[in-house]
């Protein structure tokens, strides 16, 4: 699809709504619709989009393969942190409240859960995409050979 010219406009023009888009979904997932798996397929529909009209090189020289990986881990590493923070405080897995570090006013509370929340949904929102990312890339070079 290198050589085509209208692929590649529409392409350049859809992937930074679709960036957006992605973001925008992963910032309001604990708030409403969506959330971290949503925002991960949208974000590494964009990349993979840009895959298919650049090529896979291309893409890769913009986003290395390190990066997807250690994105992978982070997210992981994210989301399992804030749950085991729970567990250390004495609350169940993933207990948002926790994150008050001993506040008992229900403002700081209610802060600290969204901040969980958001952090949580952050860590799958990474390891979505990443994930994602990684799949095309490996059914990508399994059918070049």
């Amino acid at each position: 699809m290198r050589d085509q010219v209208v692929p590649r406009v529409i392409a350049r023009m859809l992937i930074p709504y679709m960036l957006v888009y992605g973001f925008y979904v992963a910032s309001h997932g604990e708030l409403g619709p969506g959330g971290g798996f949503q925002a991960g397929v949208i974000l590494a529909a964009a990349l993979i989009l840009h895959s298919l009209v650049h090529g896979l090189e291309e893409t890769q020289r913009g986003v290395p393969r390190r990066w997807v990986d250690r994105t992978m881990a982070f997210g992981v590493l994210l989301y399992i942190g804030v749950g085991i923070h729970g567990l250390l405080a004495g609350n169940a897995f993933l207990d948002y409240s926790s994150l008050a570090l001993g506040a008992t006013d229900p403002e700081s509370i209610h802060g600290a859960e969204a901040m969980g929340m958001t952090l949580v949904e952050t860590g799958v929102t990474l390891t979505v995409a990443a994930v994602m990312v990684t799949l095309f890339d490996k059914f990508a070079t399994a059918a070049r050979r």
